[in-house]
């Protein structure tokens, strides 16, 4: 990808933070469910320790009377004329219920769960992101490769939703966990608490160590997975120039070295991970040895108990020991969402520079009339277009010619504004484009272009792309002045013929005639044709001029051409060099004036006057 596609600051650390909370906020309600079911998860966790901490305490002073007798709290203390199996029997009915808790709090959150992430912030995600793209004017798509954008919709948008379940959540249940961890703990011993969390900052520092080396890896990561990922597209694409020229293996050794960068990238942060994580798991295993010392210690002098005491304490130190070795994944998943976040808020932070302005005039009863007074447009720092001025009314063909890279497809681009000018205005029936309705502009407009996309859909729902409401009869009226419809027909399901990839298995000149009738079916004030016979032999090109010939008539059409099949039919043709209209006239003015024009057909014909097309 172009690294300075996106041009933008990139955002700190605190900012992606707050914008993440801010996601986080907008599915409150979900979050505040999953939190709910988490909670009582939690409750049954301490519960099932405490009751089965009682339970030894109870067992070991039935059997040894001189024992330390259990602590009962007041709400569970058990009638005094209760036997020891009436107590044990008591317990067990606990725990079961405490188990019950737990197996219905746990369904209850991996539902909500599920719904929350996957069906709610995954989804809601991706579709603002495509939103956005399709509100993006062509220079934003001119300057950012597809495999990114792809890159960013789908695998960054899942990693942006780990911020919610892998650190959101997770820091909420580490602080609530470790809360009642710790009022547990210090309510059976102060001391002994304090001495099996002294490692707990090392344990801080070391995971804030970790996030600031992790960043670096993750960002270099996703660069190279956006690499990866256009090369295979593009492979996918030109499969058949490869093969055309042999080149499979080489081909295969790209793909192996961007394959191997990424694994490589991806190992250097397994490697990090995998030596930060045992490490915290170390520190934080270690505190069972001082519980073993320590708290062995006070339970033998009597002054904590072995079940509620010792083994509950071991039990609670354990899962605290769990989540506060959970920080390292914490860790890793914020550094991940971090990089992944903004990747995804550059694009809906990308400007929307092209736009309707908020008070925009109707465009939907255009006449057709286009005037370009001094246009000046560049794609980079050298103009692509320079000074431009013109106008053509209603009804008139013109046709535009000149050298590759002379500014043809940048000026049709101007006229549905896919670009606005650097300089000089555009305008239609005497209104700068800038105050019309975008949408209805460009629904007025008729595009074919040189190399036009079908959908994979049926060849009706191609057609009625624009205009999906269409009737079957003004499907087969626009198809029929495109001169498609008998070739249609003839198809097994005709106009119900589900078509391949990007048409597969129609011709060229099929393809493009199927393309001027769903331009036509908008029943467009303006036809744009850029060169769309470029791309085929010259008895398909005679179909299409055909198809073109009903196509023209009543509208204002501007046409990129090369080839005196089309240029004849222009009623004005414009010359264009190097970004500025040398010539222009009608074919035989221009055929009988020296420049681009006449030596350029010339040279087409081998130095012979083309003849004359038939009249339209």
């Amino acid at each position: 990808m172009n690294p300075s596609s996106f041009n933008g600051p990139e955002l700190s650390h605190w900012a992606l933070t707050r914008r993440l909370f801010a996601l986080a906020w907008r599915y409150r309600s979900g979050c505040f469910k999953v939190l709910a079911a988490q909670f009582f998860l939690l409750l049954a966790n301490l519960a099932t320790i405490g009751l089965t901490g009682l339970g030894i305490d109870a067992l070991r002073h039935a059997v040894d009377p001189a024992a330390r007798p259990p602590h009962w709290p007041e709400i569970l203390l058990p009638p005094p004329h209760w036997t020891p199996m009436q107590v044990l029997a008591a317990i067990a009915g606990g725990l079961i219920l405490t188990a019950a808790a737990r197996m219905i709090s746990g369904y209850y959150n991996g539902v909500w769960f599920g719904i929350l992430l996957q069906g709610r912030v995954v989804v809601d995600l991706r579709a603002e992101c495509y939103d956005k793209l399709q509100r993006l004017n062509f220079r934003f798509f001119d300057a950012n490769s597809s495999s990114s954008l792809i890159n960013r919709i789908g695998g960054d948008v899942q990693s942006v939703r780990l911020f919610i379940d892998g650190v959101l959540f997770q820091v909420l249940t580490l602080v609530i966990s470790v809360a009642a961890f710790l009022a547990y703990m210090l309510s059976i011993h102060v001391k002994l608490t304090l001495a099996c969390l002294a490692t707990t900052p090392v344990l801080l520092l070391t995971s804030a160590a970790f996030s600031r080396i992790a960043r670096p890896a993750y960002k270099r990561t996703s660069e190279l997975v956006d690499a990866l990922v256009q090369q295979l597209a593009e492979s996918i694409r030109g499969m058949q120039v490869i093969k055309s020229f042999a080149r499979e293996p080489e081909e295969l050794a790209r793909l192996e070295a961007a394959n191997d960068a990424v694994r490589d990238a991806q190992h250097d942060i397994f490697r990090k991970v995998s030596a930060f994580v045992p490490f915290i798991i170390f520190l934080s295993q270690g505190n069972i040895i001082v519980l073993l010392a320590y708290g062995g210690w006070l339970a033998v002098h009597g002054q904590i108990g072995v079940g509620t005491g010792l083994v509950g304490f071991a039990a609670i130190l354990q899962q605290f020991s769990g989540q506060i070795a959970n920080i390292g994944n914490i860790a890793n998943s914020m550094q991940q969402c971090l990089r992944s976040s903004q990747r995804v808020f550059e694009v809906l932070d990308a400007p929307t520079q092209i736009q309707s302005p908020d008070k925009a005039l109707p465009a939907d009863s255009l006449r057709g009339e286009v005037r370009f007074e001094n246009v000046t447009f560049s794609h980079a720092e050298e103009a692509s277009l320079k000074d431009v001025s013109f106008q053509a009314v209603p009804g008139e063909c013109i046709a535009i010619v000149g050298p590759i890279g002379s500014g043809k497809t940048t000026l049709l681009s101007l006229i549905p504004r896919f670009y606005d000018p650097v300089h000089g205005r555009v305008l239609i029936d005497g209104t700068d484009l800038k105050a019309l309705d975008l949408p209805q502009l460009r629904r007025k407009i008729g595009l074919v272009f040189q190399e036009s996309f079908l959908f994979s859909t049926t060849i009706a729902a191609n057609i009625a792309f624009g205009r999906p409401d269409a009737s079957q009869d003004q499907i087969e009226k626009a198809a029929r002045l495109a001169a498609a419809h008998d070739f249609i027909t003839a198809l097994p399901d005709g106009y119900n013929t589900i078509l391949g990839e990007a048409g597969v298995g129609l011709s060229g000149g099929q393809k493009q005639r199927i393309a001027i009738a769903r331009a036509l079916l908008l029943e467009p004030a303006i036809l744009l044709l850029d060169d769309p016979t470029a791309a085929v032999d010259s008895s398909t090109e005679h179909e299409i001029a055909a198809a073109l010939d009903s196509a023209m008539a009543g509208r204002t059409t501007f046409i990129v051409a090369h080839r005196p099949v089309m240029l004849q039919r222009a009623t004005r043709i414009l010359v264009l060099e190097d970004g500025r209209i040398t010539q222009t006239g009608t074919h035989q003015a221009l055929m009988k004036e020296p420049g681009y024009y006449r030596d350029s057909l010339l040279l087409q014909s081998g130095g012979e006057t083309p003849e004359a097309a038939p009249a339209p």
